[in-house]
């Protein structure tokens, strides 16, 4: 069944398409040069992201950019932005962000409501403000599992629960064949970048002990596991989007951003969740 808005959106003429894009692209246009102008340098850009796609641009390792843990296939939406100055890129990179997380948030199921509540929590304004990726991993959980295992795979901190119940559902489904079928894709990608780049995963850092670390590590792993449980029982996908943060020694506050994509269909939970957690941020900058 077609929604309201796309029913409404299919039945405007070509001109009026038109026009609504020229007011899209003014729109944003408009924003990119105030954030271009007016926001702080966005720190994972500047330090991370737009360094590594400069060196992929130069046919050299990303990951001499020291910091730099990801898979190379994340660089790919970077690359074109790289080529910008520093400070258009980061603002048409946080405009990228937010649009994936609209996208996502309403392939979710999002209410207004949980859209509005989403958006201003504090795991998204930080992803977005520091230039981060994390909207490219909530992308990943409602894209077909083939390919949205690419983009779990960026941050397995906030994917690998979601991979799990894919590996189990593919065995319901199909068996080993189903398996292959689903995992094949990645895996060849995750082989190739080997060859190509070495074993550039074992160059991540320890960063548990950093006081960012937003984990609450080790003593939410009874809740992860509890809640894989929950999703391979009940077969439902959203039981398992915050299962890996609770398992993950090392969780940013931003990665949590995952954790509450399980909550757009439910609003009340939502509004208590960000409120929540902006009681936390409020508290800590005010030193309790």
């Amino acid at each position: 069944m077609k929604t309201k808005g796309i029913s409404d959106f299919q039945s405007l003429t070509v001109r009026q398409k038109l026009m609504l894009a020229v007011i899209v692209i003014l729109v944003l246009s408009t924003l990119t040069v105030f954030m271009s102008i007016y926001l702080p340098p966005a720190v994972d850009w500047h330090l991370f992201f737009r360094p590594a796609a400069q060196e992929l641009l130069h046919l050299r390792s990303p990951y001499s950019v020291q910091g730099f843990p990801m898979p190379p296939w994340m660089l790919l939406p970077v690359l074109p932005l790289a080529l910008l100055p520093e400070n258009i890129g980061g603002a048409l990179f946080l405009l990228l962000n937010l649009m994936v997380f609209v996208y996502s948030a309403y392939r979710l199921g999002a209410t207004t409501t949980t859209m509005v509540v989403f958006l201003l929590s504090p795991p998204v304004l930080h992803s977005l403000l520091n230039g981060n990726v994390d909207s490219f991993v909530v992308l990943g959980f409602v894209l077909p599992p083939p390919i949205g295992l690419f983009f779990l795979s960026i941050k397995p901190q906030i994917g690998a629960g979601v991979a799990l119940f894919w590996l189990v559902e593919a065995w319901r489904t199909g068996g080993l064949r189903e398996v292959f079928k689903t995992f094949t894709p990645v895996a060849i990608a995750w082989l190739a970048s080997i060859l190509v780049f070495g074993f550039w995963f074992l160059n991540w850092e320890n960063k548990v002990d950093l006081w960012w670390n937003a984990s609450a590590w080790p003593l939410s792993i009874p809740v992860g596991l509890a809640l894989l449980v929950a999703a391979v029982r009940k077969r439902k996908m959203e039981f398992a989007m915050p299962a890996a943060p609770c398992l993950s020694p090392y969780v940013l506050l931003h990665a949590w951003s995952g954790a509450l994509a399980a909550l757009m269909t439910l609003p009340a939970e939502m509004i208590a969740a960000v409120a929540g957690l902006w009681i936390i941020v409020i508290s800590s900058l005010l030193g309790f």
